[in-house]
């Protein structure tokens, strides 16, 4: 027999023989949509950190909403910028708060779209911290109180009808805590889905911009990961997981592929990743300078992370994927 004796490139000739044996898609219904509310109205401004994202005012996050179910995007999270901080972040438990509003309105609007709320409070205190914090030097958090506020999140944006509340702030027992608050409430129904794996990243610097949540004093590191731990990520998203999440997810996405992949293997519970600011922003900015093609590097990003084993990609790319696929169909 001729050399050579394996010939695997005859499957890759065509693109319709590609697509056959593609071993991992990318779809729209793997797609969460991030979003900002903000106070005022018909307010649709440019966010400077992260182009092509927008603050929204309520009137027309509730427009955006629509466009978003028409692309066949199943899902947003809402982050909100409040009108007023203080040192505990109460805005965010308010019942008329930005984000209450946010929700309330999109149901009226798009409501088939699966609306998550991110619970945490840094973008709603005056020191940009997580919680109720105990040391200015250190930025260290009253784990328990914050989990007192953290409940009060939660139960405000389920009365209001969010269908996930997403806590983000890593504190110890807010799974457990979260979910036997809303169960009380009568509000069994709602999904959990926990920020069960967060790094103490500097991918996130854009979006600290975009909700202006940075620390005013010390940092985040006593209650985010550090980014050398993997056997640490897998006892977290476990505590989580026994606590009654009902969606893990690892943040970043992109420095922590090895992340997404171990806890795949791990857990059989539906796994999410998120796709930062900054990774976002790295695709934006080569593309501006012409260094790549940006639509097959965005495809090929989000892909590497359903490859790796994420069932959900948050990403601020999701309108853009979706035309692109609605386009190649």
């Amino acid at each position: 027999m001729s050399f050579p004796e394996n010939r695997p490139r005859r499957l890759r000739r065509t693109e319709a023989m590609r697509r056959m044996v593609r071993e991992t898609s990318l779809s729209v219904d793997n797609l969460m949509y991030p979003l900002f509310v903000c106070p005022g109205k018909g307010v649709r401004r440019e966010i400077a950190s992260l182009p092509g994202q927008y603050h929204l005012s309520v009137d027309q996050l509730a427009r955006e909403a629509e466009g978003i179910l028409e692309l066949g995007i199943p899902s947003i999270i809402l982050f909100g910028l409040p009108e007023k901080k203080d040192n505990v972040g109460s805005e965010a438990w308010r019942s008329d708060g930005i984000v209450q509003r946010a929700i309330q309105a999109v149901k009226r609007a798009a409501p088939e779209l699966l609306v998550a709320a991110d619970c945490c409070l840094c973008e709603y205190t005056t020191h940009g911290h997580c919680g109720v914090v105990l040391d200015k030097a250190s930025g260290d958090v009253d784990n328990d109180a914050t989990l007192e506020n953290l409940a009060r999140v939660a139960l405000a944006q389920a009365s209001a009808g969010a269908d996930i509340v997403a806590p983000s702030g890593m504190m110890d027992g807010t799974i457990g805590f979260l979910r036997e608050a809303l169960d009380e409430a009568e509000h069994e129904g709602v999904i959990l889905l926990s920020y069960a794996v967060k790094y103490a990243s500097a991918y996130y610097g854009p979006f600290r911009v975009a909700v202006d949540s940075a620390p005013a004093f010390g940092d985040r590191r006593g209650y985010q990961m550090d980014p050398g731990n993997v056997r640490e990520a897998v006892r977290e998203a476990a505590l989580d997981v026994e606590e009654g999440a009902d969606i893990i997810m690892v943040k970043p996405a992109l420095p922590y592929l090895d992340v997404v992949a171990e806890l795949r293997r791990e857990f059989d519970v539906p796994l999410a990743a998120y796709n930062v600011s900054g990774e976002y922003l790295m695709l934006k900015a080569a593309a501006e300078k012409g260094f790549l093609d940006y639509e097959r590097a965005m495809v090929e990003t989000l892909t590497s992370v359903r490859r790796a084993g994420a069932d959900l990609v948050v990403t601020y790319h999701a309108k853009e994927v979706a035309h692109l696929l609605s386009k190649a169909w």
